[in-house]
């Protein structure tokens, strides 16, 4: 697909037109502030990957002790449930004496 002369005139029309709205100075501003700005995004990026594998790490070496304490809460929460229900049935055994 070939251009034509004058669609490759209108075009480079337009880019000059366009260039001449934009100092370049302003253009170089808005390129160095958007470095800046990915910089500090990498940066955070890394500290925020630092503090995900830490993360990872701490959660690795409790979450074998949590199930543990889990499984203990649990079987004493049974028993306690079994204990109450004997008070129970005592306690209304001994009340219709």
């Amino acid at each position: 697909m070939e251009k034509s002369p004058e669609t490759a005139t209108a075009a480079a029309e337009v880019a000059a037109r366009f260039r001449s709205l934009v100092d370049a100075d302003d253009v170089g501003s808005i390129k160095q502030t958007q470095h800046l700005i990915l910089g500090r995004l990498q940066d955070s990026n890394a500290v925020l990957t630092h503090f995900n594998e830490y993360s990872e790490r701490c959660f690795a070496e409790v979450s074998s002790d949590f199930a543990s304490k889990t499984r203990l809460l649990k079987s004493m929460k049974a028993d306690l449930d079994h204990i109450f229900s004997k008070l129970r049935c005592t306690s209304t055994a001994h009340s219709k004496l």
